[in-house]
């Protein structure tokens, strides 16, 4: 709103006006007005929250401090949406496909986390809406993202073409040709010669069909990736600022890419796809991280007030579909691969217990409770390491400082060909 404001004023020469046209300025003002909605209007959240009895429902699993966060009140996911959205609507450009696409993602998935919760809430026990309705919703988004990308004829790519020199076998320059313009299920891949791979790559035997084949395949991985890492993210927040923490990594990451994909010089340095008019998807991501950052003032260890899956659920699933908007969606198994190796670790867990008998691989699944378990004998498991359990606080640091790794390897893999 304020962006179509600051339009007008142009046209009256006010001073300043031009502001809004600056995507550094808008991505800046969005993480401070996200960031501060969810420090101020945060604590107004939590005390509504408290006084509707709206408290975590704990499971004694016999975990250092679990006791002590009964009762701490969570949907907390509520405040980061509307610290996304708002922001998003003031200073956003609305016209855009990529901001409507993420607006309508963050909406219907923080929908589906917070009909989870309630119905845990009203039943006062862990059994919130069945699993497969969840996943019909998550699809459901996938679809939406992914149909838009197919029909939208502003949503296209312009591909990248390299110069050689025939003499040192050297890329001179990376050409892109703006009428090249191309709607098309390529997406940027770490580790080969110009980072390009399309999806028609598995339909190549359908002959001329193979495009319409390509974008089929690209349907489905879109579904995987929206409901996996949402999913992920969704086991992942068991530990006071995990999942905020983790998210947050994840979305400056992705907002660098965004920014470098939607700027036709920083695309031709890193030889990837240029994606206009995908930069203002930094305006998002930015409202994203200022909303994280303003959350864990409240969640970060002790937590005042937990995500629940209406946050949970959601942040998965926006990481996932802004991803897929900007091309990028298969380096998530390396910059969120420590949501998929939660999704795995419960995945192996329950086939294992199924399979044995009762046997276990770990001490306890999500992954991340396995180190607060002590590998003394205790808890039978095949993995009985770490021998000490390992204080809350401290797994969630460790967490934090191996997605800054992951976030930083996604980069250095776009220059290793």
């Amino acid at each position: 709103m304020l962006y179509y404001l600051f339009q007008l004023l142009q046209d009256s020469g006010v001073p300043g006006a031009r502001l809004m046209d600056y995507l550094t300025f808008r991505s800046g003002a969005a993480f401070v007005l996200a960031m501060l909605l969810a420090i101020f209007a945060g604590a107004a959240v939590i005390r509504r929250l408290q006084l509707m009895q709206v408290g975590e429902i704990i499971r004694d699993l016999d975990l250092e401090g679990q006791q002590a966060k009964k009762g701490t009140p969570t949907m907390g996911g509520i405040i980061i949406i509307l610290s996304i959205v708002l922001p998003c609507l003031l200073v956003g450009n609305l016209a855009n496909p990529y901001m409507i696409l993420m607006l309508v993602a963050t909406l219907w998935l923080g929908t589906i986390g917070f009909l989870d919760d309630y119905k845990k809430l009203t039943r006062h026990n862990k059994d919130g809406i069945r699993g497969k309705y969840k996943i019909f919703g998550q699809v459901g988004i996938a679809l939406i993202v992914a149909g838009t990308m197919y029909l939208n004829p502003n949503m296209v790519i312009v591909q990248n073409h390299e110069v050689i020199d025939s003499s040192t076998q050297r890329v001179e320059q990376v050409i892109y040709d703006e009428d090249e313009e191309v709607k098309s299920p390529e997406t940027t891949i770490p580790f080969v010669k110009n980072n390009n791979f399309n999806y028609s790559w598995f339909t190549g035997w359908m002959g001329s069909h193979a495009e319409t084949g390509g974008w089929v395949v690209f349907f489905i991985f879109v579904m995987f990736f929206v409901t996996a890492t949402s999913n992920g993210a969704n086991l992942n927040d068991g530990l006071d600022g995990l999942c905020a923490g983790l998210s947050a990594v994840a979305g400056v990451a992705l907002a660098i890419m965004a920014y470098l994909g939607g700027n036709l010089i920083y695309s031709a340095y890193l030889n990837i796809m240029y994606v206009p008019a995908s930069g203002e998807l930094v305006v998002y991501m930015a409202a994203f991280i200022g909303a994280l950052v303003g959350f864990l003032w409240y969640n970060a260890n002790p937590a005042q007030v937990f995500m629940g899956d209406t946050g949970s659920l959601t942040l998965g699933g926006i990481i996932a579909v802004f991803a897929i908007l900007i091309h990028k969606e298969l380096l998530l198994p390396i910059l969120v691969a420590l949501f998929y190796i939660e999704d795995l670790s419960v995945v192996l867990q329950v086939a294992y217990f199924k399979r044995t008998g009762g046997k276990r691989i770990f001490k306890m699944s999500p992954l991340h409770h396995h180190f607060q378990k002590p590998g003394d004998g205790r808890w039978p498991a095949l993995i009985q390491w770490p021998r000490m359990a390992i204080p809350e606080a401290k797994i969630v640091t460790r967490f934090w400082i191996i997605g800054i790794i992951l976030a930083v390897v996604t980069f250095v893999t776009l220059k290793i060909r």
